[in-house]
């Protein structure tokens, strides 16, 4: 590969044109989950605190479209033999619905997935359980069920108190990640963690006499291995088992003073605290906290479904080496291809919203300046542009304000419902810092993707006027007119005390 890549579209037909078979190392997948739900960005402004910028990053919602139809005939008829009888066989006892609709959706890409991994890569999918088991039926079939590794559960979350207000249920707290591999023949770099204190205190209770904790390690087995039935220091082991030691092995920690003995006169061996390595990582993750609030984590990103760096950290760490290919096809935010980066892999990254893209981009570049990597699905002229703008224009729009790194506003919820609701005359806002009193000031922005006047420009002045903002600028497809571009200069100017220039109050 070489490079890395953040791709703009749909992953389906992105891993079917542009991805390899067996050319990627590790994949992470973090797709929607069915919950039923539309999920906002939230932006927040110089200050670190929660703006009224907020956009619908997707809705959580599927139904069964002629879209989804099409995917099963495929599924039927284009994949193996196991899957196309697994696929039909779960239409007929779930039905056409929402929960087929988004299986159908996942079982396409997982059968990619699965082709694209090397036969020595890991594949972890991260669900809850509104669709896990489902899930785990799909990727049994697709990568065999001897490959499945682990069920891996992550506490996301705190206690929920959602019992008084009415809830019958358990707090819902976890989500869970499916780990496959493609063969027996994969990557697992065990990772420890620090023991806890609790476990310190428990086990490790005894003190020698340089003042170092140990704990008294079991020095049996329960199968022989080579010279292990002998008495030592006139202490056999006990009948059917075998010290877990050769003889000149148990000699020599006695030498060093490693063996105890305990009052029965049984020999321990002698496991000390302070050269303990951790814990090997288990099947249970409570250890890595969520996100929590835009203050408390300068990692916080706003968007919805944002896993904290330190997880996709692990995984990477875990199931990939340095210059290997890692691959996430639900990018979000990007924070497994901002591990990725750190941790010195290269990586791909998809994702089918312009939004999304342009927060991988500020975050990459904010994290790692200087950066180099490759945006393919962007418009890269006029015409592209144009195009975009008539397929789309609320990705149009996003893709805009993305040049100026404009945060968006207003309501557009997503490619999948093209709703937009009232923005009061305003796409994007730049907020920034200037004079010495420390206050947030704003830069408004409106995009235009079709025809354009003086009277757009008039309408931004007044917005700029109504909002108290400091500059506003006017991006679209069209050039200004020499109407427009008066217009723009007859706002006048903002001063910046702080820099001591005069900007255009609006540009166009």
């Amino acid at each position: 590969m070489g490079k890395n890549y953040l791709y703009y579209g749909d992953n389906l037909t992105i891993l079917r044109e542009r991805i390899a078979s067996e050319s990627v190392d590790l994949i992470y997948l973090d797709p929607p989950f069915n919950s039923n739900r539309s999920y906002n960005v939230l932006f927040k402004n110089e200050r670190g605190v929660e703006s009224d910028a907020q956009i619908t990053a997707f809705e959580d919602t599927w139904h069964w479209t002629p879209a989804a139809e099409e995917t099963y005939h495929h599924l039927v008829t284009q994949t193996s033999d196991d899957v196309s009888r697994m696929i039909g066989a779960m239409r007929s006892f779930i039905g056409t619905n929402q929960m087929m609709a988004y299986l159908v959706m996942m079982a396409a890409r997982l059968v990619e997935l699965h082709r694209v991994l090397k036969p020595t890569g890991s594949l972890y999918l991260h669900c809850d359980p509104t669709a896990s088991h489902y899930l785990k039926i799909i990727l049994d079939t697709i990568f065999g069920s001897a490959n499945f590794r682990n069920e891996v559960i992550w506490k996301r979350s705190d206690a929920h108190n959602d019992a008084t207000q009415g809830a019958k249920h358990y707090g819902r707290i976890h989500d869970v990640l499916l780990l496959y591999t493609k063969s027996d023949e994969y990557t697992f770099n065990t990772q420890r963690i620090p023991l806890s204190q609790e476990t310190a205190d428990k086990w490790y209770r005894h003190v020698d006499e340089h003042g170092r904790r140990y704990n008294m390690d079991n020095l049996t087995a329960a199968k022989p291995g080579g010279d292990t039935s002998y008495e030592f220091h006139g202490v056999k082991p006990p009948e059917g088992r075998y010290w877990a030691y050769s003889r000149a092995n148990m000699e020599r920690m006695y030498e060093e003073g490693r063996i105890v003995f305990a009052k029965s006169g049984m020999p321990y061996l002698k496991r000390y605290l302070d050269e303990s390595k951790g814990t090997p990582v288990q099947d249970l993750w409570l250890d890595i906290d969520m996100l929590r609030g835009f203050s408390a984590s300068k990692e916080r990103l706003g968007y919805p479904t944002q896993k904290p760096l330190t997880l996709l950290e692990r995984i990477i760490s875990v199931s990939s080496n340095p210059g290997d290919v890692v691959l996430d096809p639900f990018c979000g935010c990007g924070t497994a291809i901002a591990a990725a980066q750190k941790l010195g892999r290269q990586w791909i990254g998809i994702d089918i919203t312009h939004l999304s893209i342009a927060l991988m981009k500020y975050r990459l570049d904010a994290m790692f300046p200087g950066i180099q990597y490759a945006v393919i699905g962007e418009p890269q002229d006029l015409d592209a542009a144009a195009q975009l703008a008539k397929d789309d224009r609320y990705q149009f729009q996003w893709w805009a304000l993305s040049l100026i790194k404009a945060q968006p506003l207003g309501g557009a919820s997503g490619s999948r419902t093209g709703k937009k609701g009232s923005d009061k005359g305003i796409d994007g806002v730049i907020p920034f810092l200037d004079d010495a009193t420390n206050q947030p000031k704003r830069v408004l922005v409106q995009v235009k993707s079709g025809h354009v006047k003086s009277g757009d420009i008039r309408d931004l002045v007044g917005t700029l006027d109504r909002e108290k903002a400091a500059i506003g600028v006017f991006v679209s497809l069209e050039a200004p007119s020499r109407d427009m571009i008066g217009e723009a200069a007859s706002a006048g100017y903002y001063h910046s005390p702080g820099w001591g220039r005069d900007f255009p109050a609006c540009k166009s």
